[in-house]
């Protein structure tokens, strides 16, 4: 018996998954950005943001503007921030002052600070 339920319930999941799926790729429900796109578009700024650079790259300034633009809802700029703060982490000598530089240099304005200490999940 316990073998039909765990089978039936597997199926009820993975039913839920298809039309989560479905409802995603048609637009139903629309996901937040993921870490990989923030981290590629912003992949041309980590010589900035470490010191390497004294100005933003062209590239950089690039991957900001696309950042921006694809992260046009609230729960997408939390995602993206929380991705930001996750990566910052993970890069030696990471410098959150330079971070925060990034969007006037790029000319791009995101309506909050870029800091390790804003609650970006408001």
């Amino acid at each position: 018996m316990e073998g039909k339920h765990s089978y039936t319930l597997k199926l009820v999941w993975f039913m839920v998954g298809l039309v989560g799926a479905a409802m995603m790729i048609s637009g139903g429900v629309k996901a937040a950005i993921s870490c990989s796109t923030v981290t590629s578009d912003l992949s041309g700024c980590l010589s900035y943001v470490t010191g390497g650079s004294s100005q933003p790259s062209a590239s950089c300034c690039s991957g900001v503007r696309t950042l921006n633009s694809a992260a046009a809802t609230p729960p997408d700029r939390r995602a993206a921030c929380s991705c930001i703060k996750s990566i910052a982490g993970e890069v030696p000598g990471f410098r959150w002052d330079r971070a925060g530089q990034l969007p006037a240099q790029c000319g791009v304005n995101i309506g909050f600070p870029i800091t390790p200490k804003f609650n970006y999940s408001t």
